[in-house]
């Protein structure tokens, strides 16, 4: 199993290397299957913009993502983040709070805290994938109960670079009246423009069965990156809204540092 773990990670260094890309997990809202290099730090932040259908528009900031490589197959996450205007919208992996419609703004600040780790080699029909396990703790807000958020991503590399991943994500969240599941299945496909440039298309879906009323926003998104030096890079993506519930538009610009 071991040295499966290593071959699935350096496949994933040569990989990125080739296609221009850092294996940031903001991206997209679909993480990368790859894990940091042992010895190996990748910075990650963004802002987030959310044009909700009622009331004020949500603003996230700065979505810090500290990945520390542990060995080949692992690492560990630590993050921070701060928002005005949490209604519910997921666009990125940042969990918020469920706060009222009809308030006029909820101001929101949180940390997150886990790890990585890689479960497969593509080898055949078996995909390349990994597993998130975090925990994410409001410091500021109208809810404050630690959130577990569960994440399996599975993918394949095709040809000419080209690569299809997957993933379903569950998270037990807290809104002002009581606790819900969350669950949030995507399916991103990336293409390579040049070795430094790759676009990409996804949907994405959030719903809560368990919520006395179950809502459902579901996202299309098209997103890019571009590699400034092998080890930054910067990128957008915007989406809309495909549900009646789902914000009409989002925007996410973020970027990566490998040191």
């Amino acid at each position: 199993m071991g040295a499966a773990f290593a071959s699935h990670h350096a496949r994933g260094e040569q990989g990125s290397g080739q296609s221009g890309d850092l294996g940031t997990d903001r991206d997209a809202f679909t993480p990368n299957t790859h894990t940091v290099a042992p010895g190996t730090v990748l910075t990650e932040a963004s802002y987030v913009f959310i044009d909700n259908p009622f009331g004020l528009p949500t603003n996230n900031y700065p979505e810090l993502l500290i990945r520390m490589g542990g060995n080949d197959w692992f690492e560990w996450r630590f993050g921070v983040n701060y928002g005005v205007g949490s209604q519910g919208n997921i666009v990125t992996s940042v969990e918020v709070g469920e706060g009222p419609l009809k308030r006029r703004s909820l101001y929101e600040s949180s940390v997150l805290y886990g790890f990585k780790a890689d479960v497969s080699d593509q080898d055949g029909l078996l995909p390349e994938s990994c597993f998130i396990m975090e925990g994410s703790t409001p410091t500021y807000g109208d809810v404050f109960g630690t959130v577990p958020v569960a994440t399996y991503v599975a993918g394949y590399e095709l040809p000419a670079g080209w690569r299809l991943d997957a993933a379903i994500r569950y998270a037990y969240s807290q809104g002002v009246l009581s606790w819900f599941d969350r669950w949030s299945p995507s399916v991103v496909l990336r293409v390579p423009v040049t070795n430094r440039w790759e676009v990409h298309a996804e949907y994405f879906d959030t719903f809560t069965p368990r919520r006395a009323i179950d809502v459902n926003r579901a996202f299309f998104s098209p997103g890019t990156h571009y590699m400034l030096t092998k080890n930054f890079e910067i990128g957008l993506r915007v989406g809309w809204g495909v549900t009646d519930s789902a914000a009409p538009f989002f925007s996410d610009a973020g970027c990566g540092w490998r040191w």
